[in-house]
């Protein structure tokens, strides 16, 4: 129940008698609840868990300190909050501004007659420190996923398609102990690897590309986030100079990494190396992000960024160079902060591998 009093003692320090929270990585964060369909309602003495009877046995496995409450059983989400509060002195409701859609919002609105109050964050800027079970899960996520490119690139081959690679990315993961819901990966060649987020499409791997792997899974719902850039054949000598530009940007990065530095000052030192090249233009600002429960969490790193590195905070570092119709290049590590510096959670090498 720690999160749960975290959450508490936020919740008496800005005077909010109660949290509605519908964000499932929230939902699992505050209750420990792995599955669908569910919402919480906090308030300083008591937690209710909100589902369907879908789930009423996996909730109370799962969650025994909450109670349970069937909110189909009434006509909407807010006649269900109405019922809850009968007997609780309540006049102030936080809710996820960024997350509770107009429906949701509304039906609580029209069936209570206490202050809505909305927020941005609040639990996502808890979650940033983590645990020593939540960095267990990580590493292990951040293993899987390493191992995971050491079977795929014997599968790299000229012919191959990206769909076929792909999938079968994501059955390595699995197959070395991920969770069994690993999310979209990126696995893109040639040309489209100038596509920040390209999806896997039917193109065949041709001799001479580049091909970008940006992946990761889960591990008891924690994320890991790796990307290489390797090459099929030998590079060009424009392939190897974009290459090696991108993983100086990664490392001068990296020997940036420590508490107390600020995420703008590291940007900075990311775009060192393509400050007077042609491909500045070319490079994306955003170079990292938090992870955990969710893919991208605060506090994200770019030229505006108002953070400092927190110590047991994890994030990806991931400069990139993207040069439309040409291709892209980059490299992203997953880094824990520790105490001295930080340890890097992703072993695989940041040279340029020929296939």
């Amino acid at each position: 129940m720690k999160n749960v009093t975290q959450l508490q003692r936020y919740m008496t320090e800005n005077n909010i008698h109660a949290f509605f929270i519908g964000k499932r990585e929230n939902v699992r964060y505050i209750s420990n609840y792995t599955g669908e369909d569910s919402s919480l309602f906090i308030t300083k003495e008591k937690c209710f868990f909100l589902t369907d009877p879908r789930y009423t046995e996996q909730a109370s496995i799962e969650c025994p300190n909450f109670e349970i409450i069937l909110w189909k059983n009434f006509k909407n989400i807010g006649e269900c909050i109405k019922e809850i509060c009968k007997n609780i002195d309540i006049t102030t409701l936080a809710f996820e501004s960024n997350y509770i859609n107009y429906n949701i919002y509304e039906n609580i609105k029209k069936e209570v007659n206490f202050d809505l109050i909305p927020t941005i964050d609040i639990i996502e800027n808890i979650r940033i420190i983590k645990s020593p079970e939540e960095i267990q899960n990580i590493r292990a996520a951040c293993n899987i996923t390493c191992r995971a490119f050491e079977r795929i690139i014997k599968d790299i081959k000229v012919g191959v398609t990206e769909k076929e690679l792909a999938a079968k990315l994501s059955m390595y993961m699995v197959l070395e102990g991920a969770d069994t819901q690993p999310y979209g990966n990126i696995l893109i060649s040639g040309t489209r690897t100038s596509l920040l987020h390209g999806i896997p499409s039917s193109k065949a791997i041709e001799y001479g590309d580049f091909v970008l792997l940006d992946f990761g899974c889960q591990v008891n719902g924690y994320m890991s986030d790796m990307t290489r850039t390797v090459i099929v054949g030998k590079p060009t000598e424009k392939q190897k100079e974009v290459y090696n530009l991108e993983k100086e940007m990664l490392e001068l990065s990296l020997s940036k990494m420590k508490p107390g530095i600020s995420l703008k000052e590291i940007y900075e030192e990311s775009i060192i190396p393509i400050k007077n090249t042609e491909y500045l233009k070319y490079h994306y600002k955003g170079i990292g992000h938090g992870i955990g429960l969710s893919l991208h969490e605060p506090p994200f790193m770019g030229p505006t960024s108002s953070d400092i590195l927190e110590i047991n905070s994890v994030r990806t570092i991931e400069p990139g160079i993207y040069i439309p119709n040409w291709g892209g290049v980059r490299i992203e590590d997953q880094i824990l902060i520790t105490e001295n510096g930080y340890e890097n959670l992703t072993w695989i090498t940041h040279e340029l591998i020929e296939l």
